[in-house]
């Protein structure tokens, strides 16, 4: 099955320096830089609020926990957000497009 992840980044360089290791590594078919957000958060008690680059990889769920970790020792962010969102439908030929590109040896 394929699955988004969701993740931020502080600036469009390191989520395309991330990206870019995640898809040579096999770990995503592909990586879209979505662009500027403001992102709004409590953190040490405080609420922050930060400019972010959000990112999203199409992969496959079983590759979740290696996409997962890679992002966690690649990100500078002590906590970053990586999350798994289920697809529950699309195209056909897009989805089997992903599960051939995460099944490859990078």
């Amino acid at each position: 099955m394929a699955v988004i992840m969701y993740m931020t980044a502080p600036n469009p360089e390191e989520a395309e320096r991330i990206g870019r290791i995640l898809v040579e590594r096999g770990l995503a078919a592909c990586v879209n830089v979505l662009g500027s957000i403001r992102s709004i958060y409590r953190w040490a008690g405080d609420i922050q609020t930060d400019t972010e680059t959000a990112f999203i990889a199409k992969t496959a769920d079983a590759l979740v926990p290696a996409l997962t970790q890679a992002v966690l020792e690649l990100h500078p962010y002590e906590v970053p957000c990586v999350v798994a969102l289920p697809i529950t439908g699309g195209s056909a030929a897009f989805l089997g497009w992903i599960d051939e590109e995460t099944r490859k040896e990078p």
